[in-house]
């Protein structure tokens, strides 16, 4: 058995949505999607004044993916046209199947526009099949208490399961597509080895802190890609770290994109345009 090493570290770009600190570690220059991880945000960590406008994602549709959302700090009000409404706080996750085709908005709640604060979030575009893409729209919403935090024999890493499979326990989350999904919170000399990774697409973005990963340092703000050889990911943290941590199977299918809609085909974008434009995505939020 062989450890993954770091193929490149990718820096995430700065491209602030309005008064929202934003950074993207993924897509690249370098580094078009991680198959079948498409996109990646990192919005903060910043602090709101009282009387703030809160976050700009207003009512907008998805079409063929799904947006699973990170709340690192703050809250986030989640409404969709398929009825369903939530406000998630820190540590919680939102994980929706867009489907056949969703419109949903991301916005903050009335106490934070009223009482502002400390805000943080990653949000993380996942594909879907062909197979898949047209299925129906779904949405859970999990607190902290809702996934589940497992800890190291010595107390220093806990890995937050949200979807996937770890020592014998399930996600919150049970995927349509196999993928493993989590949070990981290394304390100081904290260390993590991940078996049976041999064929499987990692996706490791450090949002604060820094890493050691087969010797090499990465440090917060940086999406790590990962070696295809290997059969295991051994991290360790020498101050304290805070990742993003997932894997899957590679779909391997052509992917065309434009804008919100994520399909194989251009003919297929085509139809989501119309579609949405035709009012086939659900009611008014």
């Amino acid at each position: 058995m062989s450890d993954k090493t770091i193929k490149r570290l990718h820096p995430a770009l700065r491209d602030d949505i309005g008064d929202l600190l934003t950074q993207r570690p993924l897509p690249t220059p370098h580094l078009a999607q991680l198959d079948p991880f498409l996109f990646l945000n990192h919005h903060g960590p910043q602090v709101y004044a009282r009387d703030n406008h809160g976050l700009p994602f207003g009512p907008h549709p998805h079409r063929g993916f799904e947006t699973v959302t990170f709340i690192v700090e703050g809250m986030l009000t989640h409404k969709d046209s398929a009825g369903h409404e939530s406000i998630i706080r820190e540590g919680g996750v939102q994980w929706m199947t867009a489907g056949s085709g969703i419109v949903h908005a991301e916005v903050s709640p009335p106490e934070f526009l009223q009482d502002g604060g400390p805000l943080e979030i990653l949000q993380l575009w996942v594909n879907l099949p062909g197979s898949l893409k047209m299925t129906a729209p779904a949405y859970t919403g999990l607190q902290r208490g809702d996934i589940p935090a497992i800890g190291s024999a010595d107390g220093r890493v806990t890995l937050n399961l949200v979807a996937g499979q770890w020592q014998g326990r399930s996600g919150a989350v049970n995927p349509l597509t196999g993928v493993f999904m989590s949070t990981i919170e290394l304390q100081a000399g904290g260390s993590l080895r991940v078996p049976d990774l041999r064929g499987r697409t990692v996706l490791l973005y450090v949002v604060s802190g820094a890493i050691h990963v087969g010797g090499d340092l990465a440090s917060a703000f940086h999406l790590v890609e990962i070696n295809d050889e290997g059969d295991s990911l051994e991290m360790s943290s020498e101050a304290g770290a805070l990742v993003l941590f997932g894997h899957a199977e590679p779909l391997r299918e052509p992917v065309v994109s434009h804008g919100p809609f994520v399909m194989n085909t251009r003919e297929q974008i085509a139809e989501a345009i119309n579609d949405y434009q035709a009012g086939k995505f659900g009611g008014t939020l």
